[in-house]
């Protein structure tokens, strides 16, 4: 017979194995088949609903005057915010400058154009031609030099993108304040004693580490621009997406196939946007996070076995 161990304690007995059982949670199941049967029912009475009018949805899906107005759209929609995203890094930066003239002359545009709807805003852009017939370039009460007749100008298109791109202006400028005002102090202090200007501090210094901050909400305001283009018939300018599904509608007397035509075309353009603001935001969050991306990991990865081989 075999004795104890020596100490004279006996074998330690292991403890049987933890038997888990997972958590049920039958409340997400009962509210997942709810949706998905909500969602069939949906899909089911608009397929067998004569009224969306399917047949001419497909007819009019890839029509050349609907994929034309598509691209003035996008176009509406890209100018517009270029205009508004240079004019609002202007503006932020006069409002965070310590002249009280900028200061005082960038609050009040944002303050008149946040204040305002836009489509008053861009009635008024349609009614400029009678408000101010003709423009005179020149010497003021001296001499002009050139003339401008606005209206045998036709600049709906012009007016449509001025409109849009001074009303989102204003929101813009708050945005790149907003960045401008994250980024450390110490940043600014270490700039100035470097020797920088204050202008080269924040075109140097400030701008590049605020975009992490400006550009999510800038996306948001990207495609919250390319469907207020909608409004723009207000100028009047018609030939963009909405203005002329309205149009065809309006002789075919079908406007529910051609709302749903212009809706299929402002989800696919917002969801190739989505994609670039995804992209776009993941290039300038670079070092913002200390967890490594996957990219990052195979990179060190490399390093280490390189490491390793080498010795």
């Amino acid at each position: 017979m075999t004795g104890p161990p020596a100490g004279g304690e006996p074998d330690a007995v292991e403890p049987a194995p933890i038997r888990a059982v997972p958590l049920r949670h039958p409340g997400r199941w009962a509210a997942a088949v709810v949706i998905v049967a909500l969602f069939a029912l949906f899909v089911y009475g608009a397929a067998t609903n004569e009224a969306y009018g399917w047949g001419t949805y497909g007819r009019y899906l890839f029509d050349e005057r609907i994929s034309s107005a598509a691209w003035n759209t996008v176009q509406l929609t890209i100018l517009s915010m270029v205009l508004a995203i240079v004019l609002g890094v202007v503006l932020a930066v006069m409002r965070l400058s310590p002249n009280p003239v900028l200061r005082g002359s960038s609050w009040l545009f944002v303050w008149f154009f946040r204040g305002t709807p836009v489509y008053v805003q861009l009635v008024f852009w349609g009614l400029f031609p009678a408000i101010y017939k003709r423009i005179d370039l020149g010497i003021p009460f001296v001499q002009q030099f050139a003339h401008i007749d606005l209206q045998d100008l036709n600049a709906a298109f012009m007016f449509a993108i001025i409109g849009l791109g001074l009303n989102e202006a204003a929101y813009m400028a708050e945005i790149v304040r907003a960045g401008i005002s994250s980024v450390n102090e110490g940043q600014t202090e270490a700039s100035i004693a470097l020797g920088m200007t204050w202008w080269q501090t924040m075109r140097r210094t400030v701008l590049p580490q605020a975009m992490r901050v400006i550009i999510p909400p800038t996306g948001n305001e990207l495609i919250g621009m390319l469907k207020t283009t909608s409004l723009v018939s207000a100028v009047p300018y018609t030939m963009e997406l909405y203005g002329r599904q309205r149009d065809i509608a309006g002789v075919i007397f079908e406007p529910i196939p051609l709302l749903l035509v212009a809706a299929t075309w402002y989800l696919a353009i917002t969801s190739v946007l989505m994609v670039g603001q995804h992209f776009l935001e993941k290039y300038f969050s670079k070092g913002a996070s200390r967890q490594l991306t996957a990219r990052q990991r195979r990179a060190l990865e490399r390093e280490q076995a390189e490491a390793t081989g080498a010795h």
